[in-house]
């Protein structure tokens, strides 16, 4: 019987829940005296390593003293909140990681309740006191209210607290203890956190929290074995969420050691482990022993809020860089993401190259686009909508709730934009020089306000947000209000037409882009839209002009991003995704049809 403790990291994004996972990996004998290791091992993804976030949970385990240690990083982002619920409800213990001179944010105050809601006894460690601005003690006080605010019970509020430099791989007792690396923070584990118990003799009891895709081994569940032995070529029971039981056999089983999975004949109760075998095996089914049906608690999937239509890319450069575009190519991926996305909904619509998809909130959708984006594929995208819900006859809409930390100059900018968009101001405290305020917004209504937000800020503002739940809708709220400028011929773009049209707007194209009819190549300083020709070029004459002709200086671009387009674009408006690019058009290319339906 292995000493077993099963923990979870976390924390709000870029608090150093990643680099912290590396100095486990670091201090724990898995790499060689002659090995280096990347930084945020445990962010293996492009994405997650480009934007410095963990989007997908992964499991590791180390070896400390006698004891097994696994060990969860979990997303930071409010849009991966379903996967952090799954994962509390297999660990024995969290390690709350909080910035010291930022406090905790409101992703720690969520995943922190899921936590105690399920009785967890959370360790606190407070991350980066090497920060010029550091206010420890003061950061200790708030995670002290935030306990009580959530109801934690006396034996949570009694809770650990250490300090660290995670990046450095240290943790200390107490803030002006000198550190040489994280063993004190090893020692708090097994004093806080009781091993699993010994629970091998009982019949089986596994249930999948997590899935994974493997294209030797097919779908991967991973769970913890609550109790009794799971083995490699066992006959199994698995229950469904609708009380539905079938049978199954594992064909093959792995535990993890350190970053790796490694295949195991058996694996005994308070371990993670990787079954496959179970083709159509979905998170919280029970996996059992045939004589034995005990499922546990089935695990609720939070319901999407946003969705989007993914369409076949139809535009007139459509084609010319990616290598899958036809509809077939993206069903087939969406139905592959499926296997390991579980927050996300696809559905057919009335023709066979439209697609809607819905997931938990902008960046999780986008995150999938920009996957799919780089591994070949073309297609176009509308405007995310929100889902509303019809609750007691009401109309409903998803409400999120946004912490802003703005220099205090800004605020007034800041309350007129989200009063426009339907915000709800609950609190405002102003220290420093900086005012935080939390408001309920809309989750349409933070559809497009990133940009806005940064831009009335000069940059030096921070906008956090979560879900909160449904409430009655607001009503309507204003549309952007900039048009576009539309391209009215294909061709390249040339300098002349853009250095005498960059008085109208400012531009997404730059000289010598290819461009077609209808596609929209900037943004108008009016209210209403402009058909232009940047294709114009200025006319040879064979006499010469008195003086120097003035240098065509142009401002410079906007760089369409996939999320400046998901923000950007209006309800007659497509984003057209490519491998190499990332344009956007109008729904209707020609003028005529754009009357037609308007």
């Amino acid at each position: 019987m292995q000493k077993i403790i099963n923990i979870a990291v976390i924390a709000h994004v870029d608090a150093g829940k990643s680099t912290l996972v590396d100095a486990f990996i670091n201090q724990s004998g898995l790499v060689g005296a002659h090995q280096t290791l990347e930084d945020r091992v445990m962010d293996s993804d492009d994405i997650e390593k480009e934007r410095g976030i963990t989007i997908y949970s992964k499991n590791l385990s180390v070896k400390y003293k006698d004891y097994k240690i696994n060990i969860v990083d979990t997303p930071g982002h409010a849009d991966f909140s379903s996967e952090v619920e799954r994962i509390i409800k297999t660990v024995d213990t969290v390690i709350l990681l909080v910035d010291a001179s930022e406090g905790p944010m409101p992703q720690t105050r969520f995943v922190l309740q899921k936590s105690l809601e399920v009785g967890l006894k959370p360790i606190l460690l407070v991350n980066k006191i090497d920060k010029k601005d550091r206010r420890p003690e003061e950061v200790v006080d708030l995670v002290y209210e935030l306990f009580m605010d959530l109801e934690a019970t006396d034996e949570q509020l009694d809770f650990p607290i250490l300090y660290g430099i995670a990046r450095d791989g240290i943790v200390v007792r107490e803030v002006e203890d000198e550190g040489i690396n994280i063993a004190p923070l090893f020692e708090t584990i097994i004093e806080h956190t009781p091993v699993y118990p010994d629970y091998n003799d009982k019949p089986l009891q596994l249930q999948i929290s997590t899935l994974a895709y493997d294209n030797f081994t097919g779908r991967l569940g991973i769970g913890r074995v609550f109790q009794g032995r799971v083995k490699k070529n066992q006959q199994v029971a698995i229950q469904r969420a609708d009380g539905k039981i079938i049978k199954g056999k594992i064909a093959n089983l792995y535990t993890y050691d350190g970053t790796s999975r490694i295949s195991v004949e058996e694996a005994g109760s308070g371990d993670i482990v990787l079954v496959s075998g179970i083709d159509d095996l979905t998170i919280g089914d029970t996996i059992n022993q045939p004589e034995h049906i005990m499922p546990l608690e089935h695990i609720i999937i939070e319901e999407p809020t946003l969705s989007m239509t993914f369409l076949v890319n139809a535009s007139p450069l459509a084609g010319l860089s990616g290598k899958y575009v036809t509809s077939r190519n993206i069903k087939d991926r969406l139905d592959k993401e499926l296997e390991v996305n579980v927050g996300l909904r696809v559905e057919a619509l009335d023709t066979t190259d439209k697609f809607k998809v819905s997931g938990r909130g902008e960046l999780h959708l986008t995150i999938l686009v920009e996957n799919m984006r780089r591994e070949g594929y073309e297609l176009a995208l509308s405007k995310p909508e929100v889902i509303f819900k019809d609750i007691d006859g009401v109309k409903s809409e998803p409400i999120e709730n946004v912490i802003i930390e703005t220099p205090s100059e800004y605020q007034g900018t800041i309350m007129t934009k989200l009063n426009l968009r339907k915000g709800q101001l609950e609190d405002m405290s102003e220290a420093n020089g900086y005012t935080t305020m939390k408001w309920t917004v809309p989750t349409r209504g933070l559809i497009g306000y990133n940009g806005e937000f940064i831009t009335d800020t000069h940059g030096q503002g921070t906008l956090i947000s979560r879900l909160s739940g449904y409430e009655a809708y607001r009503g309507n709220i204003a549309k952007r209000n900039h048009g576009v400028m539309i391209s009215n011929t294909s061709g390249h773009a040339m300098t002349y037409s853009i250095f005498n049209l960059q008085d109208h707007g400012s531009f997404f194209i730059e000289p010598q882009d290819e461009v077609y009819e209808g596609m929209i190549i900037g943004e108008t300083v009016r209210d209403m839209d402009m058909e232009v020709n940047p294709t114009k070029n200025k006319k040879a004459t064979a006499v010469r002009s008195s003086g120097n002709d003035e240098a065509m200086r142009l401002t410079p671009v906007r760089e369409v991003t996939l999320e400046m387009a998901v923000e950007f674009i209006g309800d007659d408006e497509l984003i057209e995704v490519t491998p190499d690019k990332i344009r956007l058009r109008k729904k209707y290319l020609k003028a005529n049809e754009r009357k037609r339906h308007q």
